[in-house]
């Protein structure tokens, strides 16, 4: 039985592949079903977040495994296997786990640190419990992954300075700018990535801040908390003719500001920045044709972020040794676990023999009292139990290693327990 991860991510595939296999968090709990329902996959968690669509399987064959959620991920971005297949990346048993320790210590995102992922990873993890995706072997591995993410972010300086991408998404409108004072700013999408948007623009002194978004009350909960103005999404392009920069995040799943739309906004010949971080795009690329508009999204973030991470490469090495603590850490535990049927199987077949003897005697021991009776169960739990305690404790202290391997199958062999 083998942990498997298979996914694209910035690093792995452009813009354009990722947000056709990216699944918005009402989608995961469809997506979890539909592949622990497979033939070949006995858990899943599916992590997809702005930079990555990523599926954690445990499985009994590697390249059957492989080919179920290779097929999912072209079902569901309508991919051929063929334009697929240079984009995916697989790992399995311990690289899959160092793969995940460091996703979630934040090593592998555009924004090297960013904080944002743990909270995603934690999200994928509760909803494949729910759908009953995660059980023994994943909750153990996400239980660690999410340890190394506090870890990384408390012993070390991986965090420090810009460690979201909703803050990289204002920081690159400050850098293109120069400066966003007395700017005029629309946010649209009140998620977490629009809250973390208006939060940041909020830190960095804008006042002029319009938040657009579907749920009128969230949108206006968010705009109270940094004294903007909220509107809903009959207003955006009132809210885009109004703005000098607009950074945008929602889920919709396809694009909502296309070309089409900016044909009805008044612009006057004003320059106009969109920050685009929703994956799928909420931004469609043939609006920065149009003249006197920008349009930044997550390849350029990803470009941006490359020339900024230098603060935070001293702490890289410091993150990798608490990964490969971790992983360590992992696999004895995993060990450990994987020797508790054995260990189990042997303290049951020893209990079956002892209930056994005590019927084998059952007339004689009928003529003791219950007292007595008592007395002669607990005699012989107790040097059951004293007899076991040494073998059980080796088996789980040495499983995983050649000499608790070679003890197992002892064990197995002589009290018949195949």
């Amino acid at each position: 039985m083998s942990i498997l991860v298979i996914g694209v991510n910035h690093h792995s595939g452009p813009l354009s592949v990722l947000e056709r296999v990216t699944l918005s968090v009402d989608e995961l709990p469809k997506a979890v079903t539909g592949l622990v329902g497979r033939d070949n996959v006995r858990e899943v968690v599916v992590l997809s977040t702005c930079n990555r669509t990523e599926i954690y399987a445990v499985a009994e064959k590697f390249h059957g495994a492989y080919a179920d959620i290779r097929d999912f991920l072209c079902d569901l971005g309508h991919i051929p296997p063929d334009e697929l297949h240079p984009h995916l990346y697989s790992e399995h048993d311990e690289a899959a786990v160092r793969h995940l320790f460091e996703v979630a210590a934040g090593l592998d995102s555009a924004v090297v640190g960013e904080a944002e992922i743990l909270g995603q990873i934690r999200q994928a993890w509760e909803i494949a419990q729910h759908e009953g995706g995660a059980r023994t072997s994943l909750n153990l591995l996400f239980r660690h992954a999410v340890g190394v993410g506090k870890r990384a972010r408390t012993e070390t300086g991986i965090a420090r300075g810009t460690a979201s991408v909703s803050h990289a998404a204002v920081e690159m409108a400050v850098e293109h700018h120069g400066s966003i004072d007395g700017r005029r700013v629309t946010v649209v999408g009140a998620g977490s990535m629009g809250e973390g948007i208006a939060v940041a623009l909020h830190g960095a002194g804008v006042g002029d801040v319009r938040v657009v978004n579907r749920s009128a009350d969230r949108g206006r909960s968010l705009a109270e908390r940094i004294n903007g103005v909220a509107l809903g999404m009959d207003h955006l392009i009132e809210a885009i003719d109004e703005a000098d920069v607009v950074l945008t995040s929602t889920g919709s799943g396809s694009p909502i500001i296309t070309r089409e739309l900016m044909q009805q906004v008044p612009r006057n010949g004003r320059p106009l920045l969109f920050v685009d971080i929703a994956v799928p795009r909420d931004v469609s690329p043939d609006v920065a044709e149009l003249d006197d508009v920008t349009v930044l999204d997550l390849d350029d973030l990803s470009a941006w972020a490359d020339r900024g991470r230098s603060h935070r490469l001293g702490e890289v090495d410091h993150v990798l040794r608490i990964v490969g603590e971790e992983v360590e850490r992992f696999a004895l535990e995993s060990a450990a676990l994987q020797a508790a049927p054995l260990v189990s199987a042997l303290r049951q077949r020893a209990e079956a023999h002892r209930a056994a003897e005590l019927d084998r005697y059952a007339n004689r021991l009928a003529r003791l009292d219950d007292a007595q009776r008592e007395l002669v169960e607990s005699i012989t739990r107790g040097l059951v139990a004293k007899l076991l305690h040494e073998p059980s404790v080796r088996l789980r202290n040495q499983a995983g290693t050649p000499q608790g391997e070679r003890n197992a199958a002892a064990v197995a062999d002589l009290f018949d327990l195949g």
